[in-house]
This record gives structure tokens, sequence and C-alpha cells, in this order.
């Protein structure tokens, strides 16, 4: 008999729930330091997840979590350009 496949879960920085992978965007701290979105969860780096809305991201922020996740400072612009591409990726 198969083993059902396990399904990787990761707990979202916002909210702090358990999710499948695949259902959470990935926050990525480049080996140079560039923080990024990862919308295909590929890209090498240091990553902490988040829910796929804006609710979360902005409980995340404020928290600081994504920067003890990422254990780096993240400026406002960057935050700025991840809410703006967390947006486009909605519509």
């Amino acid at each position: 008999m198969l083993k059902p496949k396990k399904i990787p879960m990761r707990q979202c920085k916002g909210c702090r729930e358990m999710f499948p992978k695949r259902e959470l965007l990935r926050v990525v701290r480049s080996p140079e330091g560039e923080i990024s979105l990862d919308m295909v969860g590929k890209k090498s780096g240091r990553g902490a997840y988040i829910c796929k809305n804006v609710e979360c991201f902005q409980k995340a922020r404020k928290a600081r979590s994504l920067e003890r996740e990422l254990e780096c400072a993240i400026s406002d612009e960057v935050y700025d350009q991840l809410k703006a591409q967390l947006i486009e990726a909605q519509v």
C-alpha cells in the first residue's frame, strides 16, 4: 500500500496559524541581503511565510516578526514594496 504524501506545513508570521506551504507566500532574505517576495518558493536564502492577504502582512509588520525571522532590519521602503507586490499578486 502507498502511504499518502506528507504535506509540508508552515506557520504564518502574521496570524501564527499553520497552513500547507503552497498556500502561503514566502518572504526571502537572499545571501546578498536583499528582501523580496518569492512567489514560487524556490529562491535561495532565509525565508519566512505569510498568508496571501494584506491583514496578515500588516500584523507581521507591526509585530516585527518578519525582521526576527529573517534576522535583519527591514526598512519602510522595502515593506511598502512587499505590500505592493502582495496586492498585485491578489488581483
